[in-house]
């Protein structure tokens, strides 16, 4: 069994409300320094070793994502 690790993100020209509502609320915190924030959604999948790196972009544009407005990333984790 692998480890994948398939992570999410709104398009760079796509508005990100939760993460400019994170953006607002941190100096409020008092925390200082952070310019900007993006949030997006990170899935962990265990698959056979025999899956390949076709069958998991696949998985990743088909159900995971919405390409029309999210980029997504697949990496295997070693553990």
């Amino acid at each position: 069994m692998a480890r994948v690790v398939v992570d999410v993100m709104p398009k760079a020209e796509i508005l990100d409300p939760q993460g400019q509502a994170i953006a607002g609320a941190l100096p409020r915190l008092g925390f200082t320094g952070v310019a900007d924030v993006r949030q997006g959604k990170r899935f962990e999948l265990e698959v056979a070793d025999d899956v390949d790196d076709a069958a998991l972009a696949q998985i990743a544009q088909t159900l995971l994502c919405n390409t029309v407005i999210e980029d997504w990333t697949v990496r295997r984790v070693q553990e």
